[in-house]
């Protein structure tokens, strides 16, 4: 049972709307005026509001301006009889849930309710904790690997390489690199070798002194000089060209570059490259230095795409939605958004997810985010038979930590140790969790049998 209030100058339609409401199980307010409501709302605790706009006195958007304004502000439904494209959008601008003609029907208001109101029994998570855009956030075997080895090498000035799939947070990883290590104090220069055409990619990095070509009105330093005494961050790099990785290759062994037109000069400078490309394969191709390969490669760390980071993606969610609320209240997931989440194959890996949280903020004006609201995620699922709408969030994730023992198991042909390796996880964890899901050691569940007074042994 939730209180509505009702603000509307209209005696008949207030008396109808209340009726209604007390016919779903609800309590009716009502006030017909923007200061009633205001006065009410000051005094009472309102689930959710029914705004007219066409008022005496205060409008019904100054009255949603100033209740907005409050902490903790119930969700605001606009319901006007004359409802024009500036009205609508400024009451969306303002906050407002809906924004609805007159007259609503009965099922058009059993729909606005079940939008407006939080189911409390969903709503005791707690928000995420961290809202630092350039978080790692992740708790997952294969992320904490990744954070150790961004421990063991942020200090050092060896070239590091990150790989992965487009939208694994490459950068962030870098920009963490930096953070953690000596060189924090110096600057971070990130370029995007993929974005900038090759003629002028070797300006950019190694600088040009005046006159050097047409157009060179005047001396430019270029990144690795712009980076020295701190990091340069290559994104993309195997999609330079063969010439320009030539002129790379002696700048990573040397430490100095030739602005274009200019002497050589010395720089001290880390760089961290980053690229989404299979640069064996690409070496194997002929399109990309051997030599380069090795010089940039010295500390490999390869980044997992999201779908194999399965514990991260509700908290990552979460962090996002953070993100995008600023200074104001977080919203929250519900079990079966959060079993959507997990149940899709993410192939635009974090970016994805950070655009869709994004979406879901600018979109969903409940403080809790359900399924409905991810039903635009229509791709592939990651595990299709793994999570059901009406599971809760714990029973999701037990079903699909169970499937991906099985598959560890049938993979290693029942070896638990090799299994609990793959699976990046210590052996008695994975005991445990043998037993608590029943499996053998071929990844098939165990039968149970009953003693003799009926308890399942």
């Amino acid at each position: 049972m939730a209180t509505v209030l009702i603000v509307d100058d209209d005696t008949a339609l207030r008396s109808a709307l209340a009726t209604a409401l007390g016919d779903l199980g609800h309590v009716a307010a009502e006030a017909a005026d923007g200061m009633q409501a205001l006065d009410w709302i000051a005094r009472e605790r309102a689930d959710a509001v029914l705004l007219d706009l066409r008022m005496p006195g205060l409008d019904g958007l100054e009255v949603l301006r100033r209740i907005v304004a409050q902490p903790s502000p119930p969700p605001v439904a606009v319901i006007t009889a004359v409802p024009t494209s500036d009205n609508t959008i400024e009451a969306m601008r303002l906050g407002a849930v809906d924004h609805l003609a007159k007259p609503v029907g009965r099922d058009d208001l059993i729909a606005l309710l079940a939008r407006m109101l939080q189911p409390t029994v969903l709503a005791t998570r707690e928000p995420a904790a961290s809202t630092r855009d350039h978080e790692l956030v992740g708790s997952s075997a294969a992320m904490r690997e990744v954070q150790k080895a961004i421990g063991l090498l942020a200090d050092g000035d060896a070239t590091v390489l990150i790989t992965g799939e487009t939208g694994t947070g490459k950068e962030l990883v870098a920009r963490a690199i930096h953070r953690y290590g000596r060189r924090a104090a110096g600057p971070f220069v990130a370029v995007n070798c993929a974005a900038i055409p090759s003629e002028l990619l070797e300006s950019l990095l190694f600088g040009h002194v005046r006159g050097a070509f047409t157009g060179a009105v005047g001396d430019r330093a270029g990144s690795f000089r712009e980076a020295d005494g701190g990091t340069l961050f290559l994104d993309e790099v195997g999609d330079m060209g063969l010439a320009m990785q030539a002129k790379l290759l002696r700048a990573l062994q040397e430490r100095v570059v030739v602005p274009v037109g200019g002497r050589a000069i010395a720089v001290d400078v880390r760089v961290v490259a980053a690229t989404h490309r299979d640069l064996q394969r690409a070496v194997r191709d002929g399109v990309f230095r051997e030599d380069l390969y090795y010089r940039l490669g010295v500390i490999p760390l390869p980044l997992p795409p999201l779908r194999e980071r399965l514990a991260d993606i509700v908290p990552l969610a979460e962090h996002f939605l953070a993100l995008a609320a600023g200074d104001a209240r977080a919203k929250q997931l519900s079990a079966d958004a959060a079993a959507r989440l997990l149940a899709h194959a993410w192939p635009g890996n974090v970016r994805e997810l950070r655009n869709t949280m994004e979406r879901v903020a600018a979109f969903v004006r409940r403080p809790l985010v359900t399924g409905e609201d991810l039903e635009f995620l229509q791709g592939e699922s990651a595990t299709p038979d793994a999570v059901q709408p009406t599971e809760t969030l714990p029973d999701a994730v037990a079903r699909l930590e169970a499937r991906m023992i099985r598959a560890a198991l049938t993979a290693a042909g029942g070896n638990r140790a090799q299994a609990a390796k793959q699976l990046g996880i210590r052996r008695q964890l994975l005991y445990e969790k043998i037993a608590r899901y029943g499996l053998d050691e071929s990844g098939s569940r165990t039968p149970r049998v009953s003693d003799p007074d009926g308890d399942d042994v």
